[in-house]
């Protein structure tokens, strides 16, 4: 009798923890779906960087950003994996941007972090498709790049991007009220003649 109340008891916390993550998850996901979305010339960064991260130069060879955000957008739906940068497994989202830079062999680097300061850094308001967007990860305070997208469009301050969503994979989304709050920075890999 006490080992069948303890393995209830053991049964009620653990189903009531995981509801909790689920139910936790699925809100954040909704709420950032659903924002409204701000003009990129009202956007500041408010994230403290707090991992120094060397410098890179990425040659960006003979292609176009044009080319780049063309072919980044064939892969919407792709489903999002952590950690593969493989089409048929998934992306997760520095693996998606790897895979369309490699797709015309331009070499940049593996990881979200490693591309903090990838190119040069540029004005929100004065990005162009094809530049990276930064963000941190889940925790906004963390100071760390944890997610980034490729920039497709900043008509009129309407920014939209391309990235591996780990709710609904690769998609495009607008800097919305789920967004802001953890965009770090944009960076420019490509030289301002490409634009």
């Amino acid at each position: 009798m006490k080992i069948f109340k303890l393995n209830t008891t053991i049964f009620f916390f653990l189903s009531t923890f995981i509801l909790i993550i689920i139910l936790t998850g699925c809100s954040a996901t909704r709420r950032g779906a659903v924002a409204e979305t701000a003009k990129s010339g009202d956007i500041k960064s408010t994230v403290k960087i707090k991992k120094y991260v060397a410098p890179r130069v990425v040659n960006t060879k003979n292609v176009s950003p044009a080319e780049l955000v063309d072919f980044a957008e064939t892969l919407i739906g792709v489903k999002y994996k952590y950690g593969s940068m493989i089409k048929e497994n998934g992306f997760d989202c520095s693996g998606f941007i790897n895979y369309v830079f490699n797709h015309f062999k331009i070499y940049v680097p593996r990881t979200t972090v490693d591309f903090t300061n990838a190119g040069k850094e540029i004005q929100i308001k004065k990005s162009k498709p094809g530049d990276l967007i930064l963000f941190t990860g889940s925790d906004a305070g963390s100071g760390i790049v944890g997610h980034m997208g490729i920039i497709v469009d900043n008509t009129n301050g309407d920014l939209k991007f391309i990235h591996a969503s780990s709710s609904r994979g690769v998609m495009i989304s607008g800097m919305n009220s789920y967004f802001i709050p953890r965009f770090v920075k944009v960076n420019r890999v490509f030289p301002d003649t490409a634009f």
